[in-house]
């Protein structure tokens, strides 16, 4: 890719964002609900670096280059790839409650009202390290972030309505909070 970019003339936003979408991105993202890296101690490193390719590729854009990249992303429609993976493990998780992907019945635990996830810790080890490992797959690691979803987001009719619903929390939620709020969509800081 690095050959492909210092050999570009044009670098603007629009033929830039469809390369960025359409060869770069897909590779950052391959099977991201199998190995995604869950923000703990030890795997900051791996998060960072993959966010550093999209900070990098968006610095070549013209006209946004120079700004901050929170700004960058902001301009070019774009979110931090750790907001992208979280939003991924949410729709995955909506797929398997609702009944469209058949991953097995018992991939999630859901509580009594049956909208919120609950831990089905498979494996009640004293080591910590095998602790660490369990929580970074899709069913414990989407726990919290599912949690804090309004009911109504929870219970959409497709996989449509609940990405529209999601972005509508979405942007609800970042419009409301505080600076100093936390905000489970602000995962990646500068």
């Amino acid at each position: 890719f690095v050959g492909l970019l210092e050999n570009l003339i044009i670098r603007d936003k629009t033929v830039m964002i469809a390369i960025y979408k359409a060869l770069i991105r897909p590779h950052l993202e391959y099977c991201v609900q199998l190995w995604n890296p869950v923000a703990a101690h030890g795997s900051w490193g791996i998060i960072l670096e993959l966010e550093s390719v999209q900070r990098r590729f968006t610095r070549l854009i013209n006209e946004v280059g120079t700004l901050p990249y929170s700004q960058r992303l902001e301009i070019l429609n774009l979110t931090t790839l750790a907001e992208r993976r979280i939003r991924g493990d949410l729709i995955e998780a909506f797929k398997v409650i609702s009944g469209i992907s058949e991953y097995g019945p018992n991939l999630f635990k859901t509580s009594r009202s049956g909208l919120n996830l609950v831990s089905s810790s498979r494996c009640n080890s004293s080591n910590a390290k095998v602790r660490n490992l369990q929580r970074s797959f899709l069913p414990e690691r989407v726990i919290p972030y599912w949690n804090k979803l309004p009911s109504e987001v929870k219970s959409s009719e497709s996989v449509l309505s609940f990405k529209v619903k999601l972005e509508v929390f979405k942007k609800d939620t970042i419009f409301k909070s505080n600076v100093n709020d936390f905000n489970f969509w602000n995962v990646s800081t500068e």
